[in-house]
């Protein structure tokens, strides 16, 4: 077995999408037997800037346009986390031990019939607005982490 301290970490941007109350989107994933909520986010490819990357992950998970959003802040670095090591090996081809993450604060601009989460490939079979604390305590407990560093950051946005 590779020793995951070897491996690197998979470049990803997060997306903390705000509505007029500060109010934050969730979405339910749809590759997860249980409820799993987190907020859109994905790989960066190759040649790709993190807020490209960010308005690209958003648009293919929710289907926002970047004219529906406003960029409000960024973490100051990248954020990372570990796989567990059950899904170690078994996601992105093995390749990455975890993923290093910049994150962004988009306000949101739009209305709720904007969104549209049955994308070409959908990652989200629901959403909701939801405060960020309730937001950290429904994500993945692998991932709470960083969650709770990326909200941390975007406190004074959000209600």
């Amino acid at each position: 077995m590779t020793d995951p301290e070897t491996l690197p970490y998979r470049p990803c941007v997060g997306v903390v999408l705000i509505d007029a109350r500060g109010m934050v989107f969730a979405g339910q994933r749809i590759d997860s037997p249980s409820p799993a909520w987190q907020m859109p986010q994905g790989g960066i490819d190759d040649g790709e800037k993190p807020k490209e990357a960010a308005f690209r992950e958003l648009w293919e998970e929710t289907g926002i346009t970047r004219d529906l959003v406003e960029p409000v802040a960024k973490t100051h670095g990248w954020v990372t986390y570990d796989l567990p090591p059950e899904l170690l090996g078994k996601v992105w081809g093995g390749k990455y031990r975890g993923q290093k993450q910049k994150w962004f604060l988009f306000r949101f601009k739009g209305k709720d019939s904007d969104i549209k989460i049955a994308t070409d490939h959908p990652e989200f079979s629901s959403w909701r607005w939801i405060l960020a604390d309730e937001m950290a305590a429904s994500i993945v407990p692998f991932k709470r982490a960083v969650y709770d560093e990326v909200i941390r950051s975007f406190r004074a946005y959000l209600a």
